[in-house]
C-alpha cells in the first residue's frame, strides 16, 4: 500500500476512523481514488490502514489499526464479528441491519436483512471497489434467495459515484414479509425508501406500543405505517398521514396483512396543514407516532431545522389528550439529545401543556453506536406523556 503522513492526528489516535483531507502532510490527489493506504503520524509511528478518496473530504476512511491485510479474509472476519453481534443481541435476526457502516468498522458498507432477501447499500468510493468481494461473501455466507444493491443514496454523489439499484441475485415476485413484534410488514427493498424499511425504529415502536391503552392512534410521516400498525394491533383506531399515495398504499397493504383494515384510515396530507386542522377541530388522540424525515443536512441549517421540529411538535402536543402519548424522533445527527430535549421543552410551551418524559430512547441495537465515533449515534426518540 501507498504511505500517508499525517499533520494532526489527536482525533484520530482516540479512535475516529476519518481523516480529512487537511490533515494531510501531502495532497490527496497523488493517490489513486479508492486506494487502500497505510497511515502513521509525523514520527512516522504506524497508525492503520484505510482507504482514500482525494475528491471526497473525508480523505481516508480507516478500517484497521492493524497490521493485517485488507483481503476477502478481511472482509469475512469483520462480517462474521457483525453477524455474532447480531446472534448474541437481538432476539430475532430473521430481519435487522447486518451490517451499519462505521458502528461495525465497516466504513461505507449497509447491509439489511429482510426475511430471505439481502439489502447492500455502498456510500463510498473505497467501498464501491470492494462491492464484488462483499456480494460475493454475503452470498456464501447467508446463502439468501435474492441480493439487491440499493446504490442510490445521495451521499454517493459526494464521493464521485453514480446512483443505482438492480437485483444481482434471485427475482422479487413476491416482496418479503418481515415479522416485527406481533406485527407484519410487507418490504420492498427495490422501490421502498431507504433500503425497503427503517429498520432502526424497531424496538422503539415495540416498546411504545406497548405503553398504549386503546383510544384514537395518530401515525404521522407514516410510510409504510409501522407505527400505527403497532397500535392498532392493540386495539386502536389509528388514522395514517403521509403525503405520499405510494406510501399509503404500502400502509393499507400492511393493515390488510395483520387484520386491522377495519379500524385504520388512510389520509393523503402534509403532516403540518393535518395538525393544524386537526388542532382547529379540536380532535385529540390517545397516542400519536411523529417520525419526521431529517429535517438538517449540515450544521448550517440547525436553526432553519430546529424551527421546523419546534413547530411540528408544538402542533402534534396540542392534540394529544390529558393522559395521552406522543412518540416523537429526529433522525437528524446534527441535532444532538440535548438539543432535541431542549427544543421539546420548547414545544411543549408552545402548545400550552405539560408533559412527561417517560422515556429517551435511541436507535435499536442493530444501529450499534460506537464510543469513539459519535456519528454512530443519531436517532433520538422521546416518550412523553400528556400531563392531566
Amino acid at each position: 500500500m501507498d504511505k500517508v503522513i499525517l499533520k494532526r492526528t489527536s482525533r484520530i489516535l482516540a479512535g475516529h476512523p476519518w481523516i480529512f483531507s487537511n490533515e494531510l502532510s501531502t495532497s490527496p490527489k497523488r493517490f489513486g481514488p479508492g486506494s487502500l493506504v497505510e497511515v502513521y503520524d509525523n514520527r512516522n509511528e504506524y497508525i492503520g490502514a484505510g482507504y482514500i478518496n482525494p475528491n471526497s473530504l473525508i480523505a481516508i476512511r480507516l478500517l484497521t489499526r492493524e497490521r493485517e491485510k485488507i483481503d476477502a479474509g478481511f472482509f469475512r472476519r469483520r462480517i462474521t464479528a457483525a453477524l455474532r453481534y447480531r446472534e448474541r443481541f437481538l432476539p430475532d435476526t430473521g430481519s435487522c441491519r447486518l451490517v451499519f457502516s462505521e458502528g461495525d468498522f465497516l466504513p461505507g458498507l449497509m447491509v439489511d436483512k429482510y426475511a430471505d432477501c439481502i439489502v447492500i447499500q455502498i456510500l463510498t468510493l473505497g467501498m464501491e471497489k470492494q462491492k464484488d468481494t462483499i456480494t460475493g461473501l454475503l452470498d456464501e455466507m447467508l446463502a439468501p434467495s435474492v441480493i439487491v444493491l440499493r446504490n442510490d443514496s445521495r451521499t454517493r454523489i459526494l464521493e464521485g459515484l453514480s446512483l443505482e439499484k438492480k437485483i444481482v441475485k434471485g427475482r422479487l415476485d413476491t416482496l418479503p414479509v418481515i415479522r416485527e413484534g406481533e406485527a407484519l410488514l410487507e418490504v420492498d427493498p427495490l422501490s421502498g425508501q431507504k433500503t425497503g424499511s427503517f429498520l432502526d425504529q424497531r424496538e422503539n415502536r415495540i416498546a411504545f406500543s406497548r405503553l398504549a391503552k386503546g383510544g384514537r392512534g395518530l401515525d404521522l410521516f407514516c410510510y409504510s405505517g409501522a407505527w400505527g400498525l403497532q397500535l392498532a394491533r392493540r386495539g386502536m383506531q389509528v388514522t395514517f398521514v403521509d403525503d405520499s399515495e405510494a406510501a399509503l398504499a404500502r400502509a393499507r397493504r400492511n393493515a390488510e396483512l395483520n387484520g386491522v383494515a377495519g379500524t385504520c384510515d388512510f389520509v393523503k396530507d402534509d403532516a403540518f396543514a393535518f395538525l393544524k386542522s386537526e388542532a382547529e377541530s379540536g380532535s385529540g388522540y390517545d397516542s400519536v407516532a411523529l417520525d419526521p424525515p431529517a429535517f438538517v443536512k449540515s450544521k448550517l441549517k440547525i436553526k432553519e431545522a430546529l424551527r421546523g421540529y419546534r413547530e411540528i411538535n408544538a402542533m402534534a402536543m396540542r392534540i394529544v389528550k390529558s393522559g395521552g402519548l406522543l412518540a416523537t424522533s429526529s433522525c437528524s445527527y446534527h441535532i444532538d439529545r440535548m438539543v432535541f430535549l431542549d427544543m421539546l421543552r420548547t414545544a411543549s410551551r408552545d402548545s400550552r401543556k405539560s408533559f412527561r418524559l417517560l422515556e429517551y430512547r435511541s436507535q435499536g441495537k442493530d444501529h450499534p453506536v460506537a464510543l469513539s465515533i459519535p456519528e454512530t449515534e443519531y436517532l433520538k426518540c422521546a416518550f412523553l406523556e400528556a400531563s392531566h
